[in-house]
């Protein structure tokens, strides 16, 4: 019987970073429901508040909702990636978000890695945004 073949994650940080990929250390964050929606609702002001100091202060690299798996409702789940030092640190910014810090949601955060992808921005300088049409 063969054994599962295990990477140690520091392993695979050192990996990426030798085949120059990005290997940006970020921290996820999930977040649902402790008892239902109401007390989702009833923090949510106050959440995103929160969310939007971390994003000044630059520490919420994202942020947002997550849909039903039908794609008919919002059931109070959200998903955040923070920039952190640490895995303590990420905890301590998502303990003090007051959806936790109230009990109306319980989360846990993993360390994630990222590698790849893209990203761009398109700057006007005069006539502000552009028209959607």
């Amino acid at each position: 019987m063969s054994e599962t073949p295990k990477k140690p994650w520091n392993e695979l940080v050192q990996w990426s970073q030798e085949h120059g990929l990005l290997a940006k250390r970020l921290y996820v964050v999930t977040s649902t429901p402790a008892n239902g929606l109401s007390p989702v609702l009833d923090n949510l002001e106050p959440h995103v508040a929160y969310q939007t100091e971390l994003e000044v202060a630059g520490v919420m690299f994202a942020a947002g909702p997550l849909a039903s798996p039908d794609l008919q409702e919002w059931l109070g789940e959200g998903l955040f990636v923070y920039r952190a030092a640490s895995m303590e640190e990420a905890t301590a910014f998502a303990e003090n978000d007051p959806m936790h810090s109230s009990g109306a949601r319980r989360f846990s955060v993993r360390e994630w890695m990222l590698n790849e992808g893209s990203f761009s921005v398109q700057l006007f300088y005069s006539g502000g945004r552009p028209k959607i049409v």
